[in-house]
């Protein structure tokens, strides 16, 4: 019964995580998509966009961290692995494949693929700057 509990709680806190980084995430991205298109796009579609590519990103990057066995400070060591580094480049063209194709502009046509990818760098810029801060 514990672990059945334990494995619930992961669930409801790997869901509600991913939901509040992809509140900010899609934030970013639609200040990006609405400057890169100059067009407006549809918020709830880039939130979703992110909350999927938040869910998928959460786990390749704990996967590899389980890995590794680096689940507690200091992070340090994981930022430098390359196998880190390779699940970021693909999480970057997870997020790009997802934006570019759940994000409609307001005149019900897709966003370009550099527009997608503009935004996904954007995000990552941040969220780099961020994380080497806590470090």
């Amino acid at each position: 019964m514990t672990t059945l509990l334990t494995l619930l709680s992961s669930l409801l806190w790997w869901v509600l995580y991913s939901s509040i980084f992809a509140l900010f995430f899609a934030l970013i991205a639609y200040a990006v998509l609405r400057w890169t298109e100059r067009s407006s796009v549809v918020f709830n579609r880039v939130y979703v966009a992110c909350l999927l590519w938040n869910l998928i990103g959460i786990v390749l990057i704990v996967g590899v961290a389980t890995g590794e066995g680096h689940l507690h400070p200091p992070y340090a060591p994981l930022l430098a692995s390359g196998l880190l580094r390779f699940v970021l480049v693909l999480d970057m063209l997870i997020g790009t494949v997802l934006l570019w194709r759940l994000t409609p502009r307001v005149d019900a046509s897709r966003i370009r693929p550099g527009s997608a990818c503009m935004a996904v760098a954007a995000i990552m810029a941040i969220s780099f700057g961020v994380a080497t801060s806590l470090v």
